[in-house]
């Protein structure tokens, strides 16, 4: 970067850091009328790839050797797998990506506009709950194939660096963002990374910080990246999820989800994907009885759920 104009050598110098945070704003009164509690979203959309797992995919590839003649494999519901790949491209490495079938058109039609050298597409759920499932278990099996030498995979699910890349700098930008007075922080139960990393961080900081875990309230349900641990055996739940830093779980519908997320776009001009909107959904019910300062993370943005989005904005009133 040069001075303090915002010019950058590479595209990769973009993705957020705590000398270069992603901007949060605060939730008015038009949504959240409890003013004891005030809730900020951290808009991880303004990432360069458009989400949080631009932090990861940058944290797992800096860990990973890649040989001459192999390329990266891996399992994405479309964040991690679109950041990989432009990451992947900016630096000259082939990539394969394994996604659900059931997830955004949008998504699918920006890993190919990236290019990558083959797109995977299993007929399975948004998330899988065992890891020989749908994308998770096509990748497992081209690594254990006859030529699997010739994949790498930074594995999410399991990757430490995915931990890290949450307590080196999301928690620190929170706690520099919020100049150490947040009290609560919400986030989604996905590979568990930022729940982990951020949960860990803050609350070496502050202990008295409660981590919120939001996570859908069905197992069949329509919200990418996210998953439903509870009730999920203890072998299926991500490895690298620390449940000990984890003080609440909040269930949030599908409907309840998109609600929230149209309404934020209605009453607030920002748009978020549904995953954002069940995110806020349950800060909202602890604005309810709780006071102090809510952070709840966001995600992405609205532009990779038009189609998922439809069915629910069919009315063009403002709630």
């Amino acid at each position: 970067m040069v001075g303090a104009s915002r010019v950058y050598e590479s595209i990769v110098d973009l993705i957020a850091s705590p000398d270069n945070p992603t901007p949060m704003v605060r939730i008015s009164e038009k949504i959240n009328p409890n003013g004891g509690l005030a809730i900020y979203l951290k808009l991880e959309r303004y990432n360069p790839f458009g989400s949080i797992k631009d932090r990861i995919a940058l944290s797992m590839l800096r860990g990973i050797k890649i040989n001459e003649g192999q390329a990266l494999a891996e399992p994405s519901s479309g964040n991690t797998g679109i950041a990989l790949a432009a990451l992947a491209n900016a630096k000259g490495i082939p990539i394969e990506i394994a996604v659900p079938e059931r997830i955004p058109e949008e998504k699918k039609t920006l890993l190919r506009l990236l290019g990558v050298r083959t797109l995977w597409e299993a007929d399975d759920s948004l998330c899988p709950l065992f890891p020989n499932e749908g994308a998770r278990g096509l990748v497992n099996a081209m690594l254990k194939s006859k030529g699997g030498e010739k994949y790498i995979s930074p594995n999410q699910y399991e990757n430490e660096l995915n931990v890290r890349a949450h307590y080196e700098t999301t928690g620190p930008e929170i706690w520099q963002q919020t100049s150490g007075r947040v009290d609560y922080f919400f986030a989604g139960f996905g590979t568990c990374g930022t729940l982990t990393g951020v949960g860990r961080y803050l609350k070496e900081k502050k202990s008295s910080v409660r981590i919120v875990g939001v996570e859908p309230a069905a197992t069949d349900h329509n919200l990418p990246g996210m998953k439903r641990v509870s009730d999920l055996r203890e072998d299926l739940v991500p490895g690298i999820l620390d449940r000990s830093v984890i003080d609440d779980i909040v269930p949030v519908t599908d409907d309840d989800a998109y609600q929230t997320g149209i309404l934020l776009a209605r009453r607030e001009g920002i748009l978020v994907g549904p995953t954002t909107g069940a995110i806020l959904y349950a800060a909202l019910q602890y604005a309810r009885q709780c006071e102090g300062l809510a952070v709840a993370i966001s995600p992405d943005d609205a532009f990779k759920y038009m189609s998922f989005y439809a069915p629910y904005v069919k009315d063009h009133g403002k709630p």
